[in-house]
């Protein structure tokens, strides 16, 4: 019983790898067209540098995507994070603001101002 099984799974096996066998003998498309064991074409390793040049190309394009994306999303940019005065304010005006708020007292208001000379 044990040697049937076993002729059966070798009789098997040969029918499965008998085709791939006979398929790797085959002449292959080099030995057809002449075209030799070489990777591209004559030996053109240099048309490696492609690959790499691409590659940063593409992930450039992405990034730029993302940076025009995020910024598009974001709104309008006003220059920088802190706050200018608008043309026309001078600074006694935003003195004079900063003692209104509370955020300075009348000494160094007085202070500032001689200071200015205003």
């Amino acid at each position: 019983m044990k040697l049937s099984n076993a002729i059966c799974a070798a009789a098997g096996m040969a029918a499965v790898l008998l085709p791939t066998w006979a398929w790797a003998q085959a002449p292959s498309d080099a030995e057809k067209y002449g075209y030799g064991p070489h990777m591209m074409w004559g030996g053109g390793w240099y048309g490696m540098i492609f690959g790499p040049l691409f590659m940063i190309l593409v992930l450039a394009v992405i990034i730029a995507a993302v940076v025009f994306l995020v910024r598009w999303l974001g709104g309008p940019w006003h220059g920088s994070a802190w706050h200018q005065a608008p043309p026309g304010r001078t600074s006694l005006d935003i003195l004079k603001e900063r003692f209104a708020r509370g955020e300075i007292d009348k000494q160094e208001f007085e202070e500032r101002r001689r200071v200015l000379g205003d």
